[in-house]
């Protein structure tokens, strides 16, 4: 038991001391119903089991991991970036953002990151909404859309699961960098898939949501999109969807051009980078990538400047 005792302490103390884990901000949901992290944290984000990423993210006034605070005013051009973990940028260091990027390949122009991690479109048109007073003084708002992911619901509701991490038990287990590293390398993974089978034994499961045909699913997604745009708004002239072409089906870029709403694709240029835009073990953006999608959105806003 001695021991073992030891070798947990030895363990402990080299993860925390060549920071081969993450840090976890804490979250929380404020006021307005708005779910986002607690004001003024600081901490490091860690990718691979042998920390192949690592950058330091800060959180602003807002919530937001961001290298500035967010104060638009009617004189001053300011861009906002919504979205989930893509924008929010942990995986990159703060000060190195998509958000700085753009802002080194625009004159006076001042970028503010409203990304994280999870956000879907719901929880971006009802943050937009919510802070309508903020984002009417914002000359234009760049929203990140993944269509298999973002649009599965039609009304916004605060996500309980993702609270869940933020409930006593976890906050303790946290306390312990070995157990956050252990379960990032996946050692938990086979014992979290045979306790579900046991818990979902008694389960009985939907029939019709696993048989639904693919092209059906698109349409209740679209009509999740309309849902949305009605109850939350979407100004057209000022609002740009960020999304990937290759992953999204034709029939709602259809939908989108036949309506008036304005996309960028990032499909092109990442695709045909000769190198990798992706993280080594995380399907996240690496400098080079996200270099390309502020290339793309600078240019874009560049051009409307001009115009």
């Amino acid at each position: 038991m001695l021991y073992a005792f030891l070798m947990v302490f030895c363990l402990e103390l080299i993860v925390r001391l060549f920071h081969l884990t993450k840090d976890y901000p804490v979250r929380y949901v404020d006021e307005f119903g708005v779910e986002k992290w607690v004001p003024n944290q600081k901490g490091f984000a860690v990718t691979g089991i042998r920390r192949q990423n690592f950058s330091e993210y800060r959180i602003n006034n807002s919530g937001y991991n961001s290298y500035r605070e967010f104060s638009p005013t009617q004189d001053q051009v300011e861009i906002a970036l919504v979205g989930d973990s893509f924008i929010e940028g942990f995986h990159q260091h703060y000060a190195n953002s998509i958000g700085k990027k753009i802002e080194n390949r625009l004159k006076d122009v001042d970028v503010y990151e409203y990304g994280y991690a999870g956000y879907d479109l719901a929880d971006q048109l009802h943050m937009i909404n919510i802070y309508k007073n903020t984002f009417d003084l914002i000359d234009y708002v760049v929203l990140g859309l993944k269509f298999e992911n973002d649009l599965t619901r039609g009304t916004y509701t605060v996500l309980q699961d993702r609270m869940k991490l933020e409930t006593p038990l976890y906050k303790i287990l946290r306390q312990s960098k070995l157990l956050v590293y252990l379960q990032n390398i996946g050692a938990f993974d086979s014992s979290k898939r045979l306790l579900f089978k046991i818990t979902s034994l008694n389960k009985k499961y939907n029939s019709t949501s696993k048989n639904i045909s693919e092209e059906a699913l698109h349409q209740q997604y679209i009509q999740n999109f309309e849902s949305l745009v009605s109850n939350y708004g979407f100004d057209k002239s000022r609002f740009t969807l960020l999304l990937d072409s290759a992953h999204t089906p034709q029939v709602f870029l259809n939908y989108l051009d036949k309506n008036g709403f304005k996309y960028l694709d990032f499909s092109p240029p990442l695709t045909a980078s000769k190198t990798s835009t992706n993280l080594i073990y995380d399907m996240h953006w690496n400098n080079h990538g996200r270099t390309l999608i502020a290339k793309l959105i600078a240019d874009s806003i560049a051009n409307n400047l001009e115009k």
